[in-house]
């Protein structure tokens, strides 16, 4: 189950990213983004307000650091955007995002079987390859300090939100998507950015946004079910469907090295589930 659950947790995600990033490409980036993040909020506070759950002060904690590492990790993924090194940091930054969960998990005391630990070593080439956009531009050091940032800011928000027991209810998440709500627009005032909403088009951001939550609810119920180590590695999965979707939806061409990082993902989740 909680295999399935990732899967469906690494499936709106890269969905999520698909719209948004459609979005962001006919108008602004940030306003997107901001959108999405009220959206997320939202969808997350209405899952809090119906459903049972006796968060403690703790299980709020976890809930706030997971929306620190989400709104440091879009920050510092959209600088590189916005500075055309994407193709450095996509794959950092989702390789950081799978890897970060891992360690905490193992050093919390999970043991995953040797199979898990085989589809890890195929994971993380698959994502690194299924994320990289051949011919990207701009500074790559710079982009190798964003995507690290990136990443640490993905892997945060996996392993805070691991933290979160059953017993919490949905409240932990309600309060991470509205500290993300607050980093979006801190960061993009910081970085000088337009965020508040001026277009129709924009709107398209609250089906991403309302994605993400349906996608970390998944991820929740996953670390909930079985381990944060195959919860984290199989929602980073994500650029994947969202890479997937570009060629069947829009025809974008697959590179090479994008089709050997949808295989070994494919292995991947195969050795995983095996397990």
């Amino acid at each position: 189950m909680a295999v399935v659950l990732a899967l469906a947790a690494a499936f709106a995600y890269g969905l999520s990213d698909f719209v948004g990033g459609l979005a962001s490409r006919r108008t602004s980036a940030w306003p997107v983004a901001f959108v999405g993040a009220v959206a997320a909020f939202a969808g997350a506070v209405l899952l809090a307000l119906t459903t049972d759950g006796s968060p403690t002060r703790d299980d709020l904690l976890w809930g706030a650091l997971a929306g620190v590492g989400s709104g440091t990790g879009g920050a510092f993924l959209y600088r590189g955007l916005a500075a055309g090194r994407m193709g450095v940091v996509a794959p950092i930054s989702a390789v950081g995002a799978a890897l970060l969960p891992v360690a905490v998990g193992v050093a919390t005391g999970e043991r995953p079987e040797f199979l898990v630990w085989f589809g890890i070593l195929a994971a993380v080439p698959g994502i690194w390859l299924v994320s990289r956009e051949p011919g990207g531009t701009g500074d790559v050091a710079a982009g190798i300090l964003d995507g690290v940032l990136a990443g640490v800011g993905f892997g945060l928000l996996f392993a805070a939100m691991g933290q979160v027991p059953e017993e919490a209810g949905f409240t932990p998440l309600a309060v991470a998507q509205g500290v993300a709500v607050v980093g979006v627009a801190l960061t993009a005032a910081v970085l000088g950015g337009r965020w508040v909403p001026y277009d129709a088009s924009q709107a398209w951001g609250a089906l991403a946004g309302l994605l993400a939550t349906a996608a970390a609810l998944a991820f929740l119920l996953a670390t909930q079910s079985g381990l944060l180590t195959i919860a984290s590695v199989v929602t980073s999965l994500y650029p994947a469907v969202t890479i997937a979707l570009a060629a069947l939806v829009l025809r974008e061409r697959i590179h090479g090295s994008q089709g050997v990082g949808l295989l070994l993902c494919g292995v991947a989740v195969g050795l995983v589930a095996a397990a």
